[in-house]
């Protein structure tokens, strides 16, 4: 049931509460991690299934070294599931006694066209299920609901992932009046 309909019992508001509050997740940039995320990318793109789970399985553990907590496993299935909602894009599975390790799944190809996950939806999902364990794991809220503050830890996550690009957009006027987009990198624009 959507959060906004459900009613929760007052520990349920404090954690809810809480989780809003928490907006990051600071962790240090590093070139491994990042150098894993491109071998995501790379894995993606050869539509192998086995390679990705590799791949992704090696930046969700260097998420955790980074982070100090016990690693997950992470499983990347093929068509995502649908139902009335939608499609599921990835789903966290805490251990809970049932298990060795926490479980993330995720799938890397859509519903009808069966195409691959762009790389961005890909990874954006992997971080959101990590997210989920760093809930319990590292911040130790009782409950890991999908607040406006979870949404930025998730980001904070992803900026952490990926470079920065040193590009920015520029509008160059055109003729009648109309404003051309094009990409500039800082320093190397010409003057008029």
């Amino acid at each position: 049931m959507p959060y906004s309909r459900r009613r929760f019992s007052r520990s349920d508001e404090r954690a809810y509460a809480r989780s809003n509050a928490i907006t990051a997740i600071r962790v240090l940039p590093s070139a491994v991690l990042r150098t894993r995320v491109a071998a995501v990318a790379a894995a993606l793109a050869t539509e192998d299934r086995r390679r990705v789970e590799l791949a992704s399985q090696q930046v969700l553990d260097e998420f955790c070294q980074l982070l100090r907590v016990a690693p997950l496993r992470v499983e990347v299935c093929g068509k995502r599931p649908t139902n009335h909602y939608g499609e599921l894009h990835g789903l966290y599975t805490p251990a809970n006694g049932t298990a060795t390790r926490d479980r993330v799944q995720v799938w890397m190809r859509t519903a009808r066209r069966l195409q691959v996950v762009a790389f961005k939806t890909f990874l954006r999902t992997l971080l959101h299920e990590l997210c989920h364990h760093l809930d319990y794991e590292y911040l130790k809220l009782e409950c890991s609901f999908h607040t406006e503050g979870f949404y930025r830890r998730e980001s904070s996550l992803v900026y952490t992932a990926l470079p920065r690009t040193t590009e920015r957009r520029v509008r160059e006027p055109l003729a009648g009046g109309a404003l051309r987009v094009a990409r500039s990198i800082p320093g190397l624009e010409q003057s008029p």
